[in-house]
């Protein structure tokens, strides 16, 4: 089989990476992509280090069976604890992790605090500690862990006054104060940017690392020449450690897709 046009797999505890997908096929439509929602699991932002790096790992196998050519780990708590234990693994596999977008909030120059929401383990993690380092003496940022609400997206509960009040909970102490932007660090969370924008004000920028992750997606398949040269539109299959087809027909309607099962 021509490796170009083997699929690309994408990864996350559940439904989040879909958002960071739905980048990667605006930019690449022709390829054909794989997705892998562990939501039995979700979420994994709560969990131990030892417990992640498992899950990921058996995830990149049942990818490896499936003869991607690339893996995207389209979740913070993941790359966190597992991106280094797969570049090592699979050295011949492009392998692409996605970090919260403190860069991009950061280059807004913006007056106020840069707020990054995300899970507890995440912000846990050196490997976010050593992203806050670099960034910490031109501005002030805030970390907001946010335990449960990617429980909230894994339900279907994108809108309404029930996650309205647990974001206003959660940013109670920043409202009153400017907020020069907040970062979404978490790929779950753009799939809320409208309850948030709601709670903030439409004027506060809402960052995430979809684009980023998507175009260095694209830019390493130039590099290593994998690109796909069909010129007909990719197939996208999803799959989910539920077998819940409930939340699969949820994962496709989020990225819009036609059911190319």
């Amino acid at each position: 089989m021509n490796i170009k046009n083997s699929p690309i797999g994408f990864f996350d505890s559940g439904v989040g990476g879909l958002s960071v997908m739905k980048e990667a096929i605006s930019i690449m439509p022709n390829e054909d992509f794989i997705y892998f929602g562990d939501s039995q699991n979700a979420p994994y932002g709560t969990k131990e280090l030892e417990e992640v790096r498992n899950l990921t790992l058996n995830v990149a196998d049942f990818f490896m069976k499936k003869k991607v050519k690339a893996i995207v780990v389209a979740c913070n708590t993941a790359t966190s604890a597992a991106i280094e234990l797969l570049r090592d693994k699979y050295k011949d596999t492009i392998i692409i992790g996605i970090e919260p977008a403190l860069k991009p909030a950061v280059k807004l120059n913006r007056k106020g605090n840069i707020i990054i929401m995300a899970t507890p383990m995440t912000l846990r993690e050196k490997k976010f500690k050593s992203l806050m380092e670099k960034y910490r003496n031109d501005c002030s940022i805030v970390s907001l862990p946010c335990a449960g609400l990617v429980e909230f997206i894994e339900q279907g509960i994108l809108e309404g006054k029930e996650l309205e009040n647990y974001l206003k909970e959660k940013l109670k102490p920043y409202l009153s104060k400017d907020i020069a932007a907040i970062v979404l660090g978490c790929t779950h969370y753009p799939f809320i940017k409208n309850a948030l924008s709601k709670v903030v004000g439409h004027d506060v920028p809402l960052i995430d690392g979809g684009v980023g992750t998507s175009h260095e997606l694209k830019r390493k398949l130039i590099e290593k020449e994998c690109l796909t040269d069909s010129k007909e539109k990719g197939k996208i299959i999803i799959y989910n450690s539920t077998n819940d087809n409930k939340i699969i027909d949820f994962c496709y309607n989020l990225i819009n897709a036609e059911n190319s099962r």
